[in-house]
């Protein structure tokens, strides 16, 4: 019979690291949740299917690829493209291409709406996460975030090459 292995504990640095990176990952949803309801009227989760839709082409999306997007399951998904739908912002259509499939579309409205938004959001993103770092800290937390989602993902890929709504209104898709 097999002994079981002891596992490998962490040291004092990496109990401190990890407590340190798990408060980042609990707080900092609640903070950008927060700027948003208090300056938007909208969820964080709300703003990420806006954004989403805002930066794909046509503004228009698969349910089913905007829940990965959003990072949320289709039945999240579906309420909140309710709710987004309730307010003009959003439509839903059958995919012409395969009916099987429903689109998700951002109408002007909710494209004036992510317009509005971004830069309140984009300030109190670059307030909680780039103003404390140099610019070499900013370039090893980019490294470092990569690596820990190719070890949680090995076959995912990162929303880094969405820009949207992270840039100028002019360097956006109008």
């Amino acid at each position: 019979m097999e002994t079981p292995q002891e596992p490998r504990w962490l040291d004092a640095e990496e109990r401190e690291t990890w407590l340190s990176l798990l408060s980042v990952l609990i707080r900092m949803p609640a903070a950008l949740d927060a700027q948003l309801q208090r300056d938007a009227g909208i969820s964080h989760f709300e703003y990420q299917v806006l954004a989403g839709l805002s930066e794909s082409s046509g503004r228009t999306l698969r349910m089913s690829e905007l829940a990965v997007l959003a990072e949320g399951s289709l039945s999240r998904l579906s309420q909140v493209v309710g709710r987004l739908e309730r307010r003009g912002w959003v439509r839903r259509t059958p995919d012409p291409t395969d009916g099987r499939y429903t689109l998700a579309v951002l109408t002007d409205e909710g494209w004036a709406k992510v317009v509005e938004t971004a830069p309140g959001h984009v300030a109190a993103v670059r307030h909680l996460v780039f103003d404390p770092l140099t610019k070499a800290q900013q370039r090893q937390l980019r490294e470092i975030g990569n690596r820990v989602m190719r070890a949680v993902d090995p076959d995912g890929q990162c929303p880094g090459g969405r820009t949207a709504h992270w840039a100028p209104p002019s360097a956006r898709k109008a």
